[in-house]
């Protein structure tokens, strides 16, 4: 899984000299972008889609939501493999937010512009309310096991909303953050279903 770390790493180090790269050669036509020009480094990096975009502007908060779930474990558990877990999940989901971030700015959108209310409904697998009210209340095996419970729709619902985004995305860079997001974060799936019991 070391991999998967270093290619999100890897991507985020990329991105972030982009963004500096393209402020210089700023592409106006984003309609056109993806049509070939002899394309510069920069309007290869800027090519992107109406998909690219919300899935960014979703995908931000969800995991946003993770890691705060994550926050929570020290707190409450003193499950070592939970608490490793969490860990894992914060460091990998924070440079995430911060590549999708810089993304969204080279392509002259607001990275903290939400969007329509119709696309807060298709976050799929946030945790409601009520059971994050819940988890913070509890302590020890029923803490863990509720959070093993939120976390695995979780990470189902950034499945579902990354697989989307590979098929329909058009950036280079949002497609392979989504494709590593499936790989992580199924992984961690089958981790915690186990830590649960099955």
């Amino acid at each position: 899984m070391m991999s998967t770390s270093g290619r999100i790493v890897a991507v985020t180090a990329a991105l972030a000299t982009a963004v500096v790269v393209s402020s210089c050669t700023k592409t106006e036509d984003h309609d056109h972008a993806g049509h070939d020009h002899g394309t510069t480094t920069s309007e290869t990096v800027a090519a992107h889609n109406s998909d690219d975009v919300m899935f960014a502007q979703m995908m931000i908060p969800h995991h946003q939501q993770a890691v705060e779930l994550a926050a929570l474990v020290p707190a409450h558990t003193a499950n070592k493999e939970l608490l490793a877990l969490a860990t894992k999940i914060s460091g990998e989901q924070q440079p995430e937010i911060n590549a999708m971030k810089a993304l969204l700015l080279q392509w002259d959108v607001d990275p903290n512009a939400m969007g329509d209310d119709h696309m807060e409904m298709s976050m799929q697998g946030m945790v409601d309310d009520a059971t994050m009210s819940k988890l913070g209340s509890l302590k020890g095996p029923e803490f863990d096991t509720l959070w093993l419970q939120s976390m695995i729709g979780h990470h189902q619902g950034a499945i579902d909303m990354a697989t989307d985004e590979i098929a329909k995305g058009q950036s280079t860079d949002m497609k392979a953050m989504a494709q590593a997001m499936v790989t992580a974060q199924q992984a961690e799936i089958d981790q915690m279903k186990q830590m649960l019991g099955g």
